[in-house]
């Protein structure tokens, strides 16, 4: 049974909320993002227990460590977790697949959910969880009596239409995605514009990801705006993300060691825009969950990379010219500012300078977050850097680098296997790592996250394999139900400038409709 209470991870709001309160709100009212009051550890022996349990039984156990049993009794648990995985079209869930057999390299298949992407494994759970509650709220309600939530949301790519895949239909949920203009894949412009929902509105921004994002972060700051359309958050930030994604770690986990045996030391690469998917890498090993090293990889906008190597955190390189986020191959990535590293901030802080305080901490990370927001940069202490180091490690992957890595494991692969840029990404990371690694323990094995399916990326993945003879993108990538989406009337709502004002039009004239 869980203890757990939660709490902003900035100290000017000192509120313990309940698990409910943290889903329904998304971000904290002073800015921070919600933490679990402690984080539960495992013993050896209860972690070797879990290591026969389907998925859903493994995400029943994770999510009951932080969900109160008054909140939600665990007859419900278990159907909100049934239903959300009942869409996924692996029985697995999230199936590992060895693609490097010289290597020991294994990719974990996140991509087998209703939108092809890495994000469904929350947000399927994320929308469940928001029915539930209002469900619960509005029994016995009508009319204007009825509690609603207005989802607000930004996306490089695959939040947004796994976002709306999980609240499409939902009784009393608006849901709102923000995406940048021209800076997603067609097929992914086409996954959530094509939905007929009413409850369903795609913003076309002019701007980048950041732009959006920024929007988004303002509306929740807007007390007055918040209070009278209730809004909530599907993006990373909101912790019900974050903690059904460290089902997977588990559960891959223990296939690795199926397959490979138990003296294996095992290593996560994880292609890493905001910082979400490895984090709940790291709740996970900080639960006890044996992980040897959780590797960032990320693309030419590599915020995260320059962190690890130099402690200075901060949007721009001082040696780029050009100051902006750059459009790259991978571009749900295409992120200067990681919005959960602030999560891992607070522990690294809390654990070092703040020697254990919580509010300390809080008081401390406040301060670095408004340096950042007014310089663009702060720079960590050396302790804090060296916690940061034992867990993490990173590599950045150009996109030149991404297009070849593509075309070795296909050409490599006996069975042509295709990957996605993103996944990419993680892979050349993987091999540079294994590459260290070769002489020094053979126990070693590797899972790079495999983020999207690649017939999401069409034009990145023809560039890379188009010279092969018999490849086919139609044939041998695209399926069959993302190539019905082209036939489909898109809903697309235009604002021509990355304003907040424009935004907040467009939600109020939706939602008076």
């Amino acid at each position: 049974m869980s203890s757990t209470s939660y709490r902003s991870s900035r100290s000017l709001d000192t509120k313990q909320l309940s698990f409910e309160d943290v889903v329904m709100t998304g971000l904290a009212k002073d800015g921070g993002l919600f933490l679990p009051s402690q984080v539960p550890h495992l013993s050896p022996e209860t972690i070797n227990s879990w290591k026969d349990l389907t998925f859903q039984e493994l995400a029943f156990n994770v999510l009951r460590l932080y969900i109160k049993d008054q909140e939600i009794p665990d007859a419900d648990l278990k159907s909100l977790v049934e239903k959300s995985y009942s869409t996924f079209r692996s029985k697995d869930v999230t199936p590992i697949k060895l693609i490097d057999e010289k290597k020991s390299l294994y990719l974990l298949e996140l991509f087998h959910g209703p939108t092809y992407a890495f994000k469904d494994v929350a947000l399927q759970f994320v929308g469940n969880l928001f029915e539930y509650f209002l469900t619960r709220k509005n029994a016995g309600k009508s009319g204007e009596d009825r509690d609603t939530i207005t989802v607000v949301g930004a996306t490089s790519g695959d939040t947004g239409s796994a976002a709306i895949y999980g609240l499409r239909g939902k009784k009393d949920v608006s849901v709102f995605i923000l995406y940048p203009t021209g800076r997603i894949s067609p097929i992914q412009e086409e996954q959530m514009t094509t939905v007929e929902d009413k409850n369903v509105h795609t913003l076309s921004v002019k701007g980048t990801f950041d732009d959006c994002q920024d929007i988004v972060k303002q509306i929740f700051g807007d007390a007055e705006f918040n209070s009278k359309y209730h809004v909530g958050a599907v993006n990373s930030i909101n912790w019900a993300r974050i903690l059904a994604q460290m089902t997977y770690y588990f559960y891959s986990y223990f296939q690795l060691l199926k397959a490979e045996g138990e003296n294996s030391k095992v290593r996560y690469v994880v292609p890493s825009g905001n910082f979400g998917d490895i984090l709940a890498g790291y709740y996970a090993k900080e639960m006890g969950l044996p992980i040897d090293k959780l590797i960032i990889a990320t693309n030419e906008n590599d915020i995260l990379d320059r962190f690890l190597k130099s402690g200075t955190y901060e949007k721009f390189s001082p040696e780029v010219e050009v100051k902006e986020v750059k459009a790259t191959y991978s571009p749900a990535m295409d992120i200067l500012i990681s919005s959960n590293f602030e999560r891992l901030l607070w522990y690294l802080i809390r654990d070092t300078i703040a020697e254990g305080d919580d509010i300390k901490a809080g008081k401390e990370l406040n301060s670095w977050m408004q340096q950042l927001k007014e310089t663009g940069s702060v720079t960590a202490p050396k302790a804090v850097v060296d916690a940061a180091k034992k867990d993490f490690d990173s590599e950045r992957v150009s996109d030149e680098v991404t297009v070849e890595t593509i075309k070795q494991v296909y050409a490599e692969n006996p069975d042509n296997y295709v990957i996605d840029p993103h996944t990419a990404v993680g892979v050349q990371t993987a091999f540079r790592n294994i590459a260290k690694d070769s002489d020094s323990d053979s126990n070693i094995r590797y899972i790079s996250l495999s983020t999207a399916h690649p017939a999401k990326f069409s034009e990145v993945v023809n560039k890379a394999l188009n010279g092969f003879d018999g490849y086919s993108f139609e044939k041998d990538v695209l399926p069959e139900e993302l190539k019905a989406l082209a036939l489909k009337e898109k809903r697309i709502k235009l604002i021509d400038e990355a304003s907040l004002e424009k935004v907040k039009g467009a939600i109020i004239e939706e939602l008076s409709k």
